[in-house]
């Protein structure tokens, strides 16, 4: 079977914080409450003049410089997001052009949360098929664009940001496995309402809706099975894992998901407390952070899970 290395990573966040102070001055919470709740402190902003590319081109910049690779390198660019710059063209193919990589393979994902991990694995297949050599997978989003600050049970939760790692075919092991898995019957826990063919307008600017209690239930059972799965697949164990770097949706689904697979919380990266729930950008983003913080070292091994809106979840097993 053909290798696939994860040859460079990047990250980016805005300049623009949200703090729970300003919260606080928006909607009835408070620091306390979204704290014990969440875990989050403050989350990062866009500002009015960035959009989801422009994350996302920071990321990528960086995860090619991390790898030493130009851009027409690549044979494979592929975006997880849910909010995209426009309804089309897709974020991956303005990211084409403003890398200067030329006419390649280019598309979007879309699996909220667990985009980056779908995305992941769509490149895992064209390069183990060898229709790329190199492949550059981001996860971007700007939830912002689609809070309703008026709502306490999603405003705190969500903020700006992109990841990006640089996949190669390689004589050396490193990606194990990656899976993925949807069920559509839970849509309605988490959508955006209005914004699609549905309900286009539906009163004002597409938000999303959430059944906190629920996703909570589904978010942990799903992670955890996937993990599992992701073990199973490679013949591994979880004492041959370093790190799990789980979707930070929140602290207290970070810590079910890490007593239910009995992983001591020290090795889980955690970086809601300072940038909140990123998203489809929220498992590059803790690895990438966890990397430039030393955490993270060549040759450990690591856990990716996520869990987002569709329902869809997902994991992911490498050896950086």
């Amino acid at each position: 079977m053909q290798h696939i290395t994860l040859a460079g990573t990047g990250s980016f966040v805005p300049e623009g914080k949200l703090t729970n102070a300003d919260l606080e001055a928006m909607v009835d919470t408070s620091d306390e409450w979204i704290m014990t709740r969440t875990g989050i402190s403050e989350r990062r902003i866009a500002s009015p003049e960035q959009a989801t590319s422009d994350l996302a081109y920071e990321a990528a910049t960086a995860a090619l410089a991390d790898a030493g690779l130009a851009a027409d390198a690549l044979g494979l660019i592929v975006v997880g997001t849910s909010t995209p710059d426009h309804i089309f063209p897709s974020v991956a193919c303005k990211l084409q052009a403003r890398l200067g990589c030329g006419p390649t393979t280019a598309f979007d994902v879309n699996a909220a949360c667990t985009g980056f991990l779908s995305a992941l694995q769509v490149a895992e297949q064209f390069l183990r098929t060898g229709a790329a050599e190199h492949a550059l997978v981001v996860g971007a989003d700007t939830m912002s664009r689609i809070i309703d600050y008026r709502d306490r049970g999603t405003c705190i939760l969500f903020g700006d940001g992109a990841g990006a790692f640089v996949l190669s075919r390689s004589d050396t092991p490193g990606l194990f496995a990656s899976r993925t898995y949807s069920d559509g019957a839970h849509y309605d826990k988490l959508y955006v309402c209005g914004g699609g063919s549905r309900a286009p307008s539906e009163g004002h600017v597409p938000h999303i809706k959430m059944n906190g209690r629920a996703i909570f239930q589904l978010a942990v059972r799903a992670m955890v099975s996937a993990t599992e799965d992701v073990l199973k697949a490679s013949g591994l164990t979880l004492a041959d894992v370093d790190y799990l770097v789980p979707h930070q949706a929140n602290k207290r689904i970070l810590s079910a998901v890490a007593d239910a697979l009995g992983v001591p919380f020290e090795r889980v990266i955690n970086t809601i407390r300072e940038y909140g729930n990123n998203s489809a950008a929220s498992v590059p983003l803790a690895f990438d952070l966890a990397v430039k913080d030393g955490r993270i070292q060549r040759g450990d091994t690591v856990a990716l899970s996520a869990f987002g809106g569709g329902l869809a979840w997902g994991a992911a097993l490498l050896t950086y």
